[in-house]
């Protein structure tokens, strides 16, 4: 159960942040229960302390600490000029929508930026909620030093949580996701016709979520060690143990069909298993082949401790010999490839144990164990962190940078939103002005605004419901609302991440509880909310599209660019170390890669939206990420491959490769061009295949021959994808060009 635990919740990111939220909450509402305040300053107290917690998102504790301690006279000013202008309409809106562009503007400041404007702005919200005055301003700001020192008691000594620690978590939840991917490609080798697309699906998503918390790691090394060498040597081998796991699926596809599996039939979703997919014959092989998909679950779930024992060795030794063509058993040549793929996915577990674990027992180690030992001792002992300097890359000015942008543009749709709010309540105008806030943020186009503004709208409208319901059976029962109000604020933080439709649902039946604390509970004061949530989710879209727009085509063809772009750079440079060259920290670029690819899958959801009225076009789009995505998996094996040939034994360099990669990153650059200015001239070029392109001979000894023909396929299936890019991106092809 805690292995699905942390696999559903990587790092128990989310878990954290839910209890540490209601923990400082409950603290709260404890001390000022003690205190004796009245209702309406416990709501303001619960609010504040959810405010102080949820804001600060730095990783190390020390800035967590300066954030929240410089937070502090930020919420008391903000409270205070709350209760000032709370009478007086037209200044009171004005400063309102100057803190609200100050506060979207902050965002360039980085995390500590962004966390003192939430406070700022939300702190101001609080004020208006609980309608206060000057005569209460002593109060309040006792109750938010208490709301302030709860939080911190909850984050420091209650809930602490480190970069290490939480470094710590992700390294455990990829283990287990990686587990599961391992019990789903069991499943496929077992699924008969009428399972097989749903095992298929879900190969798919196990596949997802293991790049996605690989992603997650990559993101927290650099807070969650203290050498850089140990940072860059767990980006290693989590690397090389996703593309293992990627690709036995793949080998696993294969030997469930008739025919080689194209690798876009694990990216691409709704796509069908090969035609002529047929279940392996249920011989010795595939039984073996069974059980060693089991024993490699079991080698990797297993921690450190239990890990030992001449059975397990065994297992492992076994596992690592089918590396070597150790004891293949008679097979179709799909299922023994196979086994392979399952032998380098066990040496890529025992890179990772190594890693993750530090040194094992090696007492019961064979020939072939050993020597994989040997090499991942040489490439631990290669690794080496370059001390090159980067150039930065210009940023926009003025009014290009997006937090000027996106500040101005709220600017004008609180504006928007403070009048129509107005029109329709006086009290409660600012929800229409919230709404509009919140749609802003952590989105970057048009389109993001309106597919976010649509969830909102329908989480609030199901909220409501459900508060409607909660209010008639809670009542005036303070303590019972308030332990509904703590499960909501923990539901509203688990679920944000993964449904911003389920996190509004939450905050909305929590405000119906709230309002009932505050005795303004009515039917017509939900309904007002839907309005309000409405009116400003229309005041974003309308600032969005009128006020400095970027249109969601102009976003993702930018993101395409730099994409196409980390493509080109991955793809150069290990085909140039692979050619006897130097080609960098290719890991590095591969994850940089990886980044700009999950960039422009956020930014392409408002056009594979369920609710978008062209079809084809979603079509499209999720064709050209799932080939996108194709030539990510590529490129990362190229590079992993490459960083591996100035210590493997079985891999050498060939010059001839330089020449057949020349064509594919000719492609992509001209893709490239196209999508920035399609007016280009720029053509692709087709011609014979990457393999017919080198002479035989070289390096085509048994030892020798495996590697670099897995080395072509990957030249192969990327040079075909590449090429299929360019038909939906509407780029012509031409005759190859002689390239020396």
């Amino acid at each position: 159960m805690w292995d699905r635990l942390a696999a559903s919740d990587p790092g128990l990111l989310r878990l954290t942040a839910g209890l540490r939220t209601v923990t400082a909450i409950a603290l709260t509402l404890a001390v000022l229960a003690a205190l004796h305040v009245p209702v309406s300053q416990l709501v303001a107290g619960a609010i504040a302390a959810m405010v102080a917690t949820f804001a600060i998102r730095e990783k190390q504790r020390a800035q967590q600490a300066v954030t929240l301690a410089v937070g502090l006279p930020v919420a008391l000013a903000s409270v205070s000029l709350g209760a000032l202008l709370n009478q007086r309409v037209v200044a009171g809106d004005l400063f309102f929508v100057v803190l609200i562009f100050c506060a979207v503007y902050g965002r360039r400041f980085g995390d500590r930026g962004t966390a003192l404007g939430l406070i700022g702005f939300q702190v101001y919200f609080l004020s208006l909620f609980v309608g206060a005055t000057a005569s209460v301003l002593p109060e309040l700001y006792g109750v938010i030093c208490v709301a302030f020192a709860c939080s911190a008691a909850a984050r420091f000594v209650l809930l602490p949580q480190t970069p290490a620690g939480t470094l710590d978590r992700l390294r455990r939840a990829f283990r287990a996701r990686l587990a599961q991917l391992l019990a789903t490609q069991a499943e496929l080798l077992d699924a008969g016709p009428e399972e097989a697309e749903k095992v298929l699906a879900d190969l798919r998503t196990g596949t997802a979520r293991l790049h996605e918390t690989a992603l997650l790691i990559q993101g927290r090394l650099e807070d969650g060690t203290s050498d850089p060498a140990v940072a860059r040597l767990l980006q290693r081998r989590v690397a090389d143990a996703e593309i293992a796991a990627e690709r036995l699926g793949l080998l696993l596809l294969t030997a469930r069909s008739a025919q080689r599996t194209d690798t876009l039939t694990l990216h691409l979703p709704g796509a069908p298993l090969p035609a002529g997919g047929e279940l392996p014959v249920r011989d010795e092989a595939t039984v073996a082949l069974r059980r060693d998909l089991q024993a490699l679950r079991l080698l990797m779930l297993r921690p450190a401790g239990e890990a030992s024992g001449t059975a397990l060795a065994q297992v492992r030794n076994r596992l690592l010999g089918y590396r070597e063509e150790e004891n293949l058993p008679p097979a179709a040549p799909a299922v023994q490839d196979v086994f392979r793929g399952l032998g380098e996915a066990a040496r890529a577990a025992l890179g990772l144990r190594l890693a993750l674990d530090g040194p094992q027992d090696e007492s019961d180690d064979t020939p072939a164990t050993a020597r994989s030992r040997e090499e991942l001792d040489a490439e631990d002992t290669a690794i080496e962190i370059s001390e090159g300097s980067e150039t930065e890359e210009p940023r926009p000015t003025g009014l290009k940078r997006p937090t000027t942008r996106a500040a101005v543009q709220v600017a004008v749709g609180s504006s928007l939103a403070i009048v129509g709010g107005e029109l329709l309540s006086a009290q409660r105008w600012y929800w229409a002005v919230l709404t509009c806030w919140i749609v802003f943020l952590n989105t970057a186009s048009t389109g993001e605004i309106l597919v976010k503004g649509y969830r909102r709208l329908l989480g609030t409208v199901l909220g409501v419901v459900a508060g409607i319901g909660l209010a008639a059976l809670v009542g005036h029962h303070t303590w019972t609302a308030f332990a509904l109000v703590l499960l909501f604020i923990f539901a509203m933080f688990y679920t944000a991440p993964l449904s911003y439709t389920l996190m509004s649902f939450f905050v909305t039946a929590m405000l119906g509880l709230l309002y009932t604390l505050l005795n303004t509970y009515s039917l017509s004061v939900l309904v007002l909310r839907i309005e309000e949530t409405a009116l400003g989710a229309a005041c974003g879209v309308i600032a969005a599209a009128v006020v400095l727009p970027v249109h969601t085509d102009r976003r993702t063809n930018e993101l395409l660019v730099a994409v196409l772009d980390r493509l080109a750079d991955v793809t150069r440079g290990a085909v140039d170390q692979l050619s006897g060259g130097a080609g960098g920290d290719l890991v590095e670029q591969a994850r940089e890669l990886d980044q700009a690819l999950a960039d422009l899958r956020a930014a392409t959801q408002p056009l594979t939206h369920p609710i978008t009225p062209l079809r084809s076009r979603r079509n499209t789009v999720r064709y050209v990420v799932a080939l996108l995505e194709t030539c990510a998996y590529h490129g990362r094996s190229l590079a992993a491959t490459a960083e591996l040939l100035p210590t493997h034994p079985s891999i050498a360099a060939d010059p001839r490769l330089r020449g057949a990669c020349g064509r594919i990153v000719h492609n992509i650059e001209a893709i490239a061009a196209h999508v920035t200015d399609p007016k280009s001239p720029a053509r692709i070029e087709t011609g014979s295949s990457i393999a017919s392109m080198l002479e035989p001979g070289t390096l085509r000894t048994p030892r020798y021959g495996r590697v670099t023909d897995r080395v072509l396929r990957h030249l192969q299936r990327l040079d075909e994808a590449v090429s299929g890019l360019a038909r939906p991106l509407g780029l012509a092809g031409g005759p190859a060009q002689p390239r020396k």
